[in-house]
Protein backbone atom coordinates (compact mmCIF):
# COMPACT_ATOMS: atom_id res chain seq x y z
CA UNK A 1 0.00 0.00 0.00
CA UNK A 2 1.18 3.46 -0.87
CA UNK A 3 -0.16 6.61 0.72
CA UNK A 4 0.08 9.81 -1.30
CA UNK A 5 -0.33 13.35 -0.01
CA UNK A 6 -0.35 16.36 -2.33
CA UNK A 7 0.52 19.89 -1.31
CA UNK A 8 1.28 23.24 -2.88
CA UNK A 9 -2.03 24.19 -4.40
CA UNK A 10 -3.52 27.63 -4.12
CA UNK A 11 -4.66 30.74 -5.92
CA UNK A 12 -2.44 32.25 -8.59
CA UNK A 13 -2.87 34.89 -11.27
CA UNK A 14 -2.86 33.99 -14.92
CA UNK A 15 0.71 33.78 -16.17
CA UNK A 16 2.00 32.78 -12.77
CA UNK A 17 3.57 29.58 -11.49
CA UNK A 18 2.90 26.97 -8.85
CA UNK A 19 4.80 23.90 -7.74
CA UNK A 20 2.84 20.94 -6.47
CA UNK A 21 4.44 18.22 -4.43
CA UNK A 22 3.31 14.68 -3.68
CA UNK A 23 4.83 12.78 -0.78
CA UNK A 24 4.65 9.00 -0.75
CA UNK A 25 4.84 6.63 2.18
CA UNK A 26 4.13 3.02 3.00
CA UNK A 27 5.49 1.43 -0.13
CA UNK A 28 8.45 1.16 -2.49
CA UNK A 29 8.18 4.53 -4.18
CA UNK A 30 10.82 3.86 -6.81
CA UNK A 31 8.83 0.85 -7.96
CA UNK A 32 5.94 2.98 -9.22
CA UNK A 33 5.23 5.09 -12.22
CA UNK A 34 3.90 8.39 -10.93
CA UNK A 35 1.17 10.27 -12.71
CA UNK A 36 -0.52 13.63 -12.30
CA UNK A 37 -4.16 14.12 -13.15
CA UNK A 38 -6.61 16.96 -12.73
CA UNK A 39 -10.34 17.38 -12.51
CA UNK A 40 -12.21 20.59 -13.13
CA UNK A 41 -15.80 21.11 -11.92
CA UNK A 42 -18.25 19.24 -14.12
CA UNK A 43 -15.51 17.52 -16.08
CA UNK A 44 -13.92 14.11 -16.05
CA UNK A 45 -10.52 13.52 -14.52
CA UNK A 46 -7.88 14.12 -17.16
CA UNK A 47 -4.29 13.08 -17.62
CA UNK A 48 -1.65 15.75 -17.05
CA UNK A 49 1.57 13.75 -17.24
CA UNK A 50 3.59 10.88 -15.90
CA UNK A 51 7.16 10.08 -14.99
CA UNK A 52 8.87 6.72 -15.16
CA UNK A 53 10.30 4.87 -12.19
CA UNK A 54 13.80 6.13 -12.87
CA UNK A 55 12.67 9.63 -13.71
CA UNK A 56 14.31 9.44 -17.12
CA UNK A 57 11.07 9.36 -19.10
CA UNK A 58 8.13 11.74 -18.99
CA UNK A 59 5.01 12.29 -21.04
CA UNK A 60 2.66 15.26 -20.94
CA UNK A 61 -0.80 16.07 -22.20
CA UNK A 62 -0.76 18.42 -25.16
CA UNK A 63 -2.58 21.04 -23.11
CA UNK A 64 0.32 21.39 -20.66
CA UNK A 65 3.31 20.46 -22.80
CA UNK A 66 6.02 23.08 -22.57
CA UNK A 67 4.49 24.66 -19.46
CA UNK A 68 4.45 21.83 -16.91
CA UNK A 69 7.37 19.68 -15.74
CA UNK A 70 7.28 16.54 -13.62
CA UNK A 71 10.24 15.45 -11.53
CA UNK A 72 10.78 12.90 -8.82
CA UNK A 73 13.21 12.21 -6.00
CA UNK A 74 13.46 8.52 -5.17
CA UNK A 75 15.52 9.26 -2.07
CA UNK A 76 12.91 11.35 -0.29
CA UNK A 77 9.97 9.70 -2.05
CA UNK A 78 8.42 12.75 -3.64
CA UNK A 79 7.17 13.73 -7.06
CA UNK A 80 6.68 17.32 -8.11
CA UNK A 81 4.66 19.13 -10.75
CA UNK A 82 6.10 22.49 -11.73
CA UNK A 83 3.44 24.55 -13.47
CA UNK A 84 4.38 27.70 -15.36
CA UNK A 85 2.43 30.21 -17.42
CA UNK A 86 -0.82 29.12 -15.84
CA UNK A 87 -4.15 30.08 -17.35
CA UNK A 88 -7.78 29.84 -16.24
CA UNK A 89 -8.20 26.50 -18.01
CA UNK A 90 -5.67 25.00 -15.58
CA UNK A 91 -8.06 25.54 -12.67
CA UNK A 92 -8.80 22.12 -11.19
CA UNK A 93 -8.13 19.73 -8.36
CA UNK A 94 -4.79 18.11 -9.03
CA UNK A 95 -4.08 14.52 -8.03
CA UNK A 96 -0.95 12.45 -7.97
CA UNK A 97 -1.23 8.73 -8.56
CA UNK A 98 0.98 5.66 -8.45
CA UNK A 99 0.77 2.79 -10.87
CA UNK A 100 2.61 -0.07 -12.46
CA UNK A 101 2.70 1.05 -16.07
CA UNK A 102 3.40 4.08 -18.24
CA UNK A 103 -0.21 4.80 -19.14
CA UNK A 104 -2.41 7.86 -19.45
CA UNK A 105 -5.68 6.35 -18.22
CA UNK A 106 -6.70 7.03 -14.64
CA UNK A 107 -8.25 3.62 -14.09
CA UNK A 108 -4.84 1.97 -14.48
CA UNK A 109 -3.36 3.79 -11.50
CA UNK A 110 -3.65 1.97 -8.21
CA UNK A 111 -3.10 4.62 -5.54
CA UNK A 112 -4.30 8.21 -5.35
CA UNK A 113 -3.78 11.22 -3.21
CA UNK A 114 -6.61 13.35 -1.87
CA UNK A 115 -6.00 16.16 -4.34
CA UNK A 116 -5.01 19.80 -4.05
CA UNK A 117 -6.94 22.73 -5.48
CA UNK A 118 -5.33 25.01 -8.03
CA UNK A 119 -7.23 28.14 -8.96
CA UNK A 120 -5.98 30.49 -11.65
CA UNK A 121 -7.56 33.93 -11.75
CA UNK A 122 -7.82 35.78 -15.02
Amino acid sequence: QVQLVESGGGLVQAGGSLRLSCAASGGTFRGYVMGWFRQAPGKEREFVGFISRSGLSTLYADSVKGRFTISRDNVVNTVALQMNNLNAEDTAVYYCAAGANLVVTARHYDYWGQGTQVTVSA
